[in-house]
């Protein structure tokens, strides 16, 4: 008996590729009954712009064998059993290790990450012919509880004055779930601390402009009501949902590309694997332009050393991360307190 399977036809910059599908009927999204073949025609149809926000990066896979109530795993070594036209980029992490991750040059490499169960797609802000230096300075914002995204999108709109006076052009895109990011095209000639530190000095920015709405406190319990500029986006091997890729939620949403001006009044969960494809048809790709006018981050150094002589030093590193120059300790405020607590 022949195995269930459908073949796909993609377009791409070296003519069309045969990418073969298998269990194409499996239910990824149980909720709306979309499965492993409706996600590989998803990916052709937004494949170009797909390619343009993802592509000749170190990308992680995050995996869902069984759909996204079930098992999943996050995939940095190229999948065995990769075609001629999926490449791999050798990248060190911050360990020091070094190690391959893969390489999407084309929609058709995507739509084979997909046969292999993929879902969200996670691209290094870097790109494979020069990983040390990120061309993105990101910065994911994200509400906390009692937030929600209405109140991201004041927000990310003053954090779009804030890079602009830094001379840096935005773009922001949903997260797929309640959060926003905004993006900024940067110049490849600083290491991934520099642009971490770039990041620091715009959110901190940001919180003095807007205190009651946005915290850049890494400790959750220090946070409150606002919306949380996540500074630690920015460092190496950290990465998030890349534009137009799904993520595994019930309805299905896509991490989507906005224009400024239809930001105010957006509903995240309208931007899904179902509708985006008409979107882009309709509309176009509001990150066409992206990599037109990269950006340098000197003005934002300046900022981030201005702060320093002021006397606010770093933040806190993942808990994943060596013990990182300058980093304060590593410990929750409440518990630093209690165990220094005289008796």
């Amino acid at each position: 008996m022949a195995r269930d399977a459908e073949t796909l036809r993609v377009p791409g910059p070296h003519g069309d590729r045969d990418v073969r599908i298998s269990s194409p009927s499996r239910i990824l999204w149980p909720e709306g009954g979309i499965t492993k073949l409706d996600l590989a025609r998803y990916i052709v149809d937004v494949g170009e712009a797909f390619v343009a926000a993802n592509g000749d990066r170190p990308l992680s896979l995050q995996r869902f064998p069984g759909g996204i109530d079930g098992e999943q795993f996050f995939s940095k070594n190229p999948p065995r059993g990769a075609p001629e036209y999926v490449r791999e980029v050798m990248v060190v992490y911050p360990s020091g290790r070094t190690h391959p991750q893969l390489v999407i040059d084309e929609p058709a490499a995507a739509v084979w990450a997909v046969q292999m169960n993929t879902v969200v797609f996670h691209p290094w802000a870097s790109r494979a012919g020069n990983t040390d230096n990120p061309d993105q300075l990101r910065i994911d914002l994200d509400p906390q509880p009692a937030t929600d995204f209405d109140d991201a999108i004041p927000v990310a709109l003053e954090l779009r004055a804030v890079l602009a006076e830094a001379g840096l052009t935005a773009f922001v895109k949903t997260s797929g779930n309640r959060g926003l990011h905004v993006f900024a095209p940067i110049e490849p000639v600083r290491e991934f601390l520099d642009v971490r530190h770039a990041v620091i000095a715009a959110s901190r920015e940001l919180e003095r402009r807007m205190p009651k709405k946005v915290t850049t406190a890494w400790w959750k319990e220090e946070r409150g009501a606002r919306v949380f500029a996540d500074f630690n986006q920015a460092n190496r091997d950290r990465t998030m949902a890349g534009a137009y890729s799904p993520r595994p939620l019930g309805h299905a949403p896509v991490s989507c590309p906005l224009e400024w001006d239809e930001l105010e009044g957006a509903d995240p969960t309208r931007f899904t694997v179902l509708t985006v494809p008409e979107r882009l048809r309709e509309t176009g790709d509001p990150w066409a332009r992206f990599q037109e006018a990269p950006g340098q981050i000197d003005k934002l150094l300046g900022w981030w050393q201005r702060d320093l002589d002021a006397g606010l030093g770093e933040l806190p590193f993942p808990p994943d991360y060596p013990k990182m120059p300058g980093e304060p300790p590593r410990v929750q405020p409440s518990r630093a307190r209690k165990e220094g607590a005289t008796p």
